[in-house]
């Protein structure tokens, strides 16, 4: 009768015995990601955000305090937007995107762009005339010649197929050239069409345009070349209006490229309803270096 107690006695020993072992593994082990490890087992290394998703992170934070400085400034001038394509990383940051303004002469690289389209489906280098026009349109922000471009194209029609070509979706060509409408967001679009491989404008007619662009009369190198750095190139088209229809009041637009070792973004402001030229250039230079100052580029 006593060969079952025994059993059962050592079995309890057993028991109790691989209890003690899993006890003696429990006190050697480590919580490590909510799982319990015994031994000598490794623990396996946390893992945190990738580089890109900490660029991210740092890129939405610099453009919520970009949005919030530039909704401060509003507060104190005229209405404007403003938007900045950066090539390097392939973000567009925009405030105030996709409100419409009235262009004035910064529709001149629209037609400038779809001058050079044209030559391109004729398989054909600008004409001596249309080339002298180009350059008097953009580097002297010519009237006259702007409206020999326009016409000889084919008028608004022919400016919104281009336009169209170019992915500007926004924008709303007039008869009245000067009058078309537009957003940054679309500017900055056209402003890439100039440099980007997959446009449909070609390796000479970006060269073409960026000559132009860079080279306008010194008294128009104001807007966004406030915003470059010593040392980097800028290009630009600015326009001018004073509107009858605003009591007399001035619509300042800048458009155009920074570039350097470390740079290339495309800028686009637009403003209207500013008091005087002055104020308004005053307005869309201090928009633009905003933008350098919080998304350091």
């Amino acid at each position: 009768m006593r060969t079952p107690n025994l059993i059962l006695i050592m079995a309890a020993v057993v028991v109790l015995g691989g209890g003690a072992l899993v006890a003696k593994g429990l006190v050697g082990g480590s919580v490590t990601g909510g799982t319990f490890l015994t031994g000598s087992a490794s623990s396996p290394s946390p893992t945190g955000p990738s580089a890109e998703e900490l660029a991210a992170i740092e890129r939405k934070k610099r453009e919520t305090a970009l949005t919030a400085a530039l909704k401060e400034y509003a507060e104190t001038v005229p209405e404007f937007s403003v938007a900045v394509l950066d090539r390097n990383t392939g973000e567009t940051y925009a405030y105030r995107g996709d409100e419409q303004y009235e262009t004035a002469s910064i529709v001149k690289v629209q037609v400038l762009a779809c001058l050079l389209l044209h030559a391109q489906a004729d398989d054909r280098e600008l004409t001596d005339s249309e080339d002298s026009r180009a350059k008097l349109m953009i580097r002297n922000s010519d009237n006259d010649a702007t409206t020999s471009l326009f016409v000889a194209l084919g008028k608004q029609s022919a400016i919104q197929k281009c336009d169209k070509k170019l992915g500007l979706t926004d924008t709303v060509v007039n008869s009245a050239w000067g009058l078309t409408k537009t957003t940054v967001s679309d500017q900055v679009k056209l402003l890439n069409q100039l440099v980007d491989e997959d446009s449909p404008l070609d390796e000479d007619s970006r060269d073409y345009a960026h000559t132009l662009m860079s080279t306008v009369s010194e008294d128009q190198e104001w807007g966004v070349p406030a915003a470059a750095k010593t040392g980097e190139e800028a290009t630009v088209k600015n326009g001018w209006l004073q509107r009858s229809t605003e009591n007399n009041l001035w619509i300042i637009n800048s458009v155009g490229r920074i570039t350097g070792d470390d740079v290339d973004v495309s800028i686009a402001v637009l403003s209207h309803q500013n008091a005087t030229m002055p104020d308004g250039i005053s307005v869309v230079e201090k928009a633009a270096k905003m933008t350098r100052t919080h998304l350091k580029y």
